[in-house]
Order: C-alpha cells, then sequence, then structure tokens
C-alpha cells in the first residue's frame, strides 16, 4: 500500500500549483479530482493578473512574486500558459466622478492613470463614448487559468506526481475514501475551491470561508476584436464578500441569500478568440441552488452594452461556477487547527496574483524552512 507525503485535493489552478510545488521539493503527491475538465472558477476564469493591485507590504511582495513565477512559467513547465501584458480599462459609469474614483487606487502598489473618454477609445475602439465618464488603466497580467492548470499538471505528472479522476468522498484516518478506492498519506491539503467549506463541513471542520455563484457569458470566437480586459472601477463584488462574511452564522443554514446580488460588467477576449462577459455574483449558502439563468444574461447583456456595445450583441453560453473567498479577503493557507496533517489552500480572492507564490512558499515551507509571511495567511487569524 502506497502512502504518498502527499494528498491535494482539488485540480483547479490552486491544487495543480501547489501539487506541482510539492513534486519540486522531492515530495511524492497524489493529486485528487472528481472530473478532468470541472466547470469550476479555474475554466470560467478571466485570467487576469492583478499584481498592480497590492495595498499591504504583505499582498505587495505576493504580487511581485507571483508576477515573476508567471513571466518565466511557461518555459519553467515547458507548455504556454499564454501569458501577456494587457491593458486594463477600469471604467467609469458617466454618473460617477472621476476624481473620487482615481482617489480611491491611490494606495495600490501600481495606481491606474485616469484617461479621458478619447484617451480610453484609442486604447479600446468598441467603448461606447456615451456610456462613461473615462476610465483607469494600468498593465495587467493575463494567462489562460485552464490551460496554466494543465501545464501544472503535465509537468507535476513529469516529476513525481500522480494525477487522477476521483471524487474525494470523506476523510478517513490517514487518508480518503474516494470513488475509486481509499488513497493514504502523510498529509492532506484540501484546495477545493468554493466547495472546501461544505467538503470540511461532512468531516465535522469549520472554516472561515465562503462562496459566490459567479454568473457570466462566454463568446466562441467572433469578427469583434478586443484589444484590452475591460472592468468597472466601482467594483462591487468585494464589497458584496465583505458584507456577506459577516453573516457567518446562516452560512450552514439551506436557503439563505446573505447579501444581494451585484453585477460587475466586464469583458476580456482570449488570445484563441473567445470572449468571456461577466459577472453576475449571487451570494446563496447552497451551492447548488437553482439560478434563472435567462433573466441573468439578459441583465448581464444590458450592463454590458452601455460599455460595449458590440460586445453586448454577440451569441454566447450563459454559464456559471462557484469562486471561493474568505472573511477578510486575505487566502487560507495552512494547517487546520488541531488536525497537524490536514492542510487548507483556499479562500483567493485574488488567485492568479497571489497562488503562484503562495503555492511556491507552501511547499518550501513543507520542506521544513519556516516562512513567517505564511503565518499571516493561515487559519489561527480568525
Amino acid at each position: 500500500m502506497q502512502t504518498y507525503d502527499w494528498i491535494v485535493i482539488g485540480a483547479g489552478i490552486t491544487g495543480a500549483s501547489l501539487s506541482y510545488e510539492l513534486t519540486q521539493q522531492g515530495f511524492s503527491v497524489l493529486l485528487l479530482d472528481s472530473d478532468s475538465h470541472p466547470p469550476s472558477a479555474t475554466r470560467f476564469s478571466y485570467g487576469g493578473i492583478a499584481y498592480w493591485s497590492g495595498t499591504t507590504d504583505l499582498t505587495r511582495q505576493l504580487c511581485a512574486e507571483s508576477k515573476a513565477i508567471h513571466q518565466s512559467l511557461s518555459a519553467e513547465l515547458d507548455a504556454d500558459t499564454e501569458f501577456r501584458e494587457i491593458d486594463l480599462l477600469l471604467t467609469i459609469a458617466a454618473e460617477s466622478n472621476p476624481e473620487t474614483l482615481t482617489a480611491a487606487y491611490a494606495h495600490f502598489a501600481t495606481p491606474p492613470q485616469f484617461l479621458t473618454v478619447e484617451a480610453a477609445r484609442d486604447l479600446e475602439p468598441l467603448l461606447d463614448r456615451n456610456g462613461i465618464a473615462g476610465a483607469l488603466t494600468v498593465k495587467h497580467g493575463h494567462i489562460d487559468a485552464e490551460k496554466t492548470a494543465r501545464s501544472y499538471i503535465g509537468a507535476m505528472q513529469r516529476s513525481s506526481g500522480t494525477y487522477k479522476i476521483a471524487a474525494v468522498t470523506n476523510l478517513i484516518k490517514g487518508g480518503v475514501s474516494t470513488t475509486e478506492g481509499k488513497f493514504f498519506g502523510k498529509n492532506i491539503v484540501v484546495a477545493a475551491g468554493a466547495l472546501t467549506r461544505q467538503f470540511l463541513k461532512a468531516a465535522g471542520i469549520a472554516i472561515a470561508q465562503y462562496f459566490t455563484q459567479a454568473e457570466i457569458i462566454e463568446i466562441p470566437v467572433s469578427d469583434v476584436q478586443l484589444r484590452t480586459l475591460v472592468m468597472p472601477a466601482e467594483a462591487e463584488r468585494f464589497q458584496l464578500e465583505v458584507r456577506a462574511s459577516r453573516t457567518d452564522a446562516i452560512w450552514d443554514q439551506p436557503g439563505q441569500e446573505p447579501a444581494p446580488p451585484i453585477l460587475d460588467a466586464g469583458a476580456v477576449q482570449f488570445r484563441d478568440g473567445r470572449i468571456i462577459v461577466g459577472q453576475v455574483s449571487r451570494v446563496l449558502t447552497d451551492p447548488n441552488a437553482a439560478i434563472d439563468a435567462a433573466q441573468s444574461e439578459a441583465e448581464l447583456r444590458k450592463k454590458i452594452s452601455r460599455v460595449l456595445p458590440k460586445v453586448g450583441e454577440l451569441a454566447g453560453t450563459w454559464q456559471h461556477c462557484l469562486v471561493a473567498f474568505s472573511g477578510d479577503r486575505l487566502p487560507l493557507v495552512g494547517k487546520i487547527p488541531g488536525h497537524d496533517a490536514l492542510h487548507v489552500f483556499s479562500g483567493f480572492g485574488n488567485p492568479l496574483a497571489l497562488v503562484p507564490a503562495l503555492a511556491r512558499r507552501f511547499a518550501i515551507q513543507a520542506k521544513g524552512k519556516p516562512d513567517l509571511l505564511l503565518q499571516q495567511v493561515s487559519l489561527d487569524r480568525f
């Protein structure tokens, strides 16, 4: 019977990167997922890397480290993550005050710069000049998150790692039980994204992690060409997460909605030509809650059409996934208190700008080198 050094549950961008980094430290790793192409946050990610967005010493350092990793990751993994730098346009609604919004971003590591309506349209000709009062711009990283996760998995397998499609049903002593049998490991790390809370709850373990239902429209290749990544300057998602995390008591009650839904209209085009338009964010305590797809798609199209009317007209498919977050916008990384061999790697509100650095640090610490930075994102803070 083989006993792995590490069993990682969840093969999205978090679990895939962590598994790879653990193999680079010489550990034997088993990466498990229930589906080879799940409809996950990785699958429907915008792919944006906001490494300019650090607002504290901690997040600025992690963003800088992740940026450096992303820049060389394709060569390291021997696979194309589609990393590039693009112009991010944070559009300012016509009724908003540009000066107020510009000031709100002044404390970021690289503050976005204000553009007039015409200057913004020079960068992105598809913008409707009547729908905005200007925009903020900054250089922004971009990858295909799903391809990057697969690249991590491939490199992990070429090292000392094993990847299996098997749904984990529960934790057992010294391992996990799955639909494909039992597997044993010295350490287990749950990197199951938004499902982490429910998975651990079934084992009698409570953590301060929550999730939103994120809804998008996925548009196949078309003649429309977006030059930039467009998002609203007045993004409401983070405020939604703060409000929702204040109602921890109702998160384990079915059918609850801790906060009203929001809609942050944005769009990005990938190198293969497909476009993702999003997103509606709903906070529902049931991960399998029914959602009116037709109504959501109509609301998304109406909102994006104010800014990018040609994009709003394109045929596409409504999709949704779960997105994990924590109570303070920092991830949950490390041992679960009271369970020395059980760890969490989840709750990333800004995943692509934080995951690579934290995965590398986690793996190095697992080798026996304590990391003071990781203490700041440990579960002990709650």
